[in-house]
């Protein structure tokens, strides 16, 4: 009787935070798939009952599959580059030399800067008449004029990649450099003495303390990558000649620059879908890493 009345208890206690949960999460959702099925404009009447026509046309569209390979490209691209720099940048903070406490409180500034402002400053470096990228690479002699880094496709999307990396690296750094903290130090030493190399150093002794911690950043990052809008719409609005347009400017698109609320809400339902198979495979991989070291203990 009292395990029964524990349990009730419980879920009393969670009714109002279930309740919340559902009218601000819930609802909303039901709505976009009924809405999904329909061909509703944005403003107008609700529409007509459509099926699944918007998945079948969306699914189909070149649109969709390019913007699925453009997400796909700097996902895969931003994400790699942010997890070589972090972990390269945590192992050397995690050295002993004067000014370490001064560069890991500087490291984390990128990362604690608004969105909107990081991509304000990089549309400023990269400007094409007075940034200071031209500016620099003129000088340098690597230039002859300046460039419109933002406005031509073949650099536009490569230009995004460098300014998010340089916002998000230093969550990959910090998360390598807490993860390094736990690295025996008896260890490392064993192994200079051994003879290991800096390569081999860190294969065979420091990557299995931090590889949890690191597929865990790797996973996060990925989601956030698929989905990224703020920085791309702040400085490019997915141009020049939709380049740069990833699945959620795409969204932002159909629904409200096209008044497409229907399309919009099945296109946006496709995107949770895609990042919740990321979150699962998150999921499963951390599982894995956890069952992998329980067992290694």
């Amino acid at each position: 009787m009292s395990g029964t009345w524990m349990t009730t208890r419980a879920w009393l206690l969670m009714l109002p935070l279930l309740m919340m949960m559902m009218a601000v999460i819930g609802w909303p959702l039901i709505d976009t798939v009924t809405l999904s099925f329909t061909d509703a404009k944005l403003v107008g009447t609700a529409g007509n009952f459509v099926g699944i026509d918007n998945y079948v046309k969306m699914l189909s569209s070149s649109n969709f599959q390019r913007t699925l390979s453009t997400t796909a490209i700097f996902a895969i691209v931003s994400v790699t580059a942010e997890m070589v720099i972090g972990v390269l940048a945590a192992l050397l903070l995690n050295q002993d030399f004067y000014g370490r406490t001064i560069l890991r409180a500087l490291m984390i500034l990128p990362w604690a800067l608004p969105t909107v402002v990081n991509a304000t400053l990089w549309r400023l470096i990269y400007n094409p008449e007075y940034g200071a990228l031209n500016a620099m690479l003129t000088q340098l002699g690597l230039l002859d004029t300046y460039r419109s880094w933002l406005g031509e496709p073949g650099s536009a999307l490569a230009a995004l990649i460098v300014a998010d990396c340089w916002k998000n690296f230093p969550l990959v750094a910090l998360i390598a450099l807490a993860a390094l903290q736990a690295v025996p130090r008896d260890i490392t030493a064993a192994s200079l003495v051994d003879g290991a190399g800096p390569f081999s150093r860190f294969r065979f002794v420091i990557l299995p303390y931090i590889a949890g911690p690191l597929m865990v950043a790797l996973v996060l990052r990925t989601i956030e990558a698929f989905k990224v809008f703020d920085i791309i719409w702040v400085m490019t609005r997915g141009g020049p000649a939709n380049s740069t347009r990833t699945l959620s400017i795409l969204v932002y698109q159909e629904a409200f620059s096209f008044q497409r609320a229907g399309s919009g809400a099945s296109l946006a339902l496709i995107v949770t879908l895609l990042v919740t198979l990321l979150a699962a495979a998150y999921a499963m991989l951390v599982r894995k890493s956890a069952g992998s070291a329980g067992s290694a203990s």
